[in-house]
């Protein structure tokens, strides 16, 4: 038995074998298997998004980009809210801009997910052939701090001495017990005689 299915933008009808895999996607940039890759929010440093389709039948019309910070706060990723042609294989983030014209809701320094589902949704379950909703990419952003010269009054803040706490290495703490061992032992022996 097979499954009868709309061609995107053709009106064309596919037919899609019951044994076919439901479709998905794999992210290439980064790779979707590293840790979470860092990104800083500023000028001239807009960061990309890469994947490759797998099983796909059914093209998507559209996909929706979005990344899920972890204050809570859902941000469209991309030049177009978000809403990227259905082919497409990869978005370009500027985050400068996005920043710039998103003063109500400004990324934060965090963690996020990034999140890509087709037309049917976010919640869309797994159909042979249609885009499976991934959201197997994490990242984070950070806001890179301007350059302060010693001469402009910078300080180090772990530095000061007022700051200073003791932490004991664990050679200097074997040092001490192995010393203090040898000194109690030969008092005792020195007592003994």
């Amino acid at each position: 038995m097979s499954q009868t299915a709309s061609g995107s933008n053709t009106g064309s009808f596919i037919s899609i074998p019951a044994t076919a895999a439901a479709g998905g996607l794999t992210f290439t940039q980064p790779p979707q298997t590293a840790d979470a890759s860092f990104y800083k929010i500023a000028s001239g440093a807009p960061i990309t998004f890469g994947w490759n389709f797998t099983s796909l039948i059914v093209t998507p019309t559209h996909l929706t980009v979005s990344a899920f910070c972890e204050n809570g706060v859902t941000y469209p990723v991309g030049p177009t809210n978000g809403v990227i042609d259905g082919k497409a294989t990869q978005v370009v983030w500027d985050l400068f801009s996005y920043q710039q014209a998103n003063p109500g809701t400004p990324l934060a320094q965090a963690t996020y997910t990034l999140s890509i589902w087709d037309d049917r949704g976010p919640g869309a379950a797994r159909a042979a052939g249609y885009l499976s909703p991934n959201s197997g990419l994490k990242f984070a952003l950070y806001t890179p701090q301007p350059y302060t010269p010693i001469a402009s009054g910078w300080t180090c803040q772990g530095c000061s001495s007022a700051e200073f706490t003791m932490a004991a290495h664990p050679a200097l703490v074997a040092f001490f017990a192995t010393f203090a061992i040898m000194l109690l032992s030969g008092w005792s022996l020195l007592r003994h005689q």
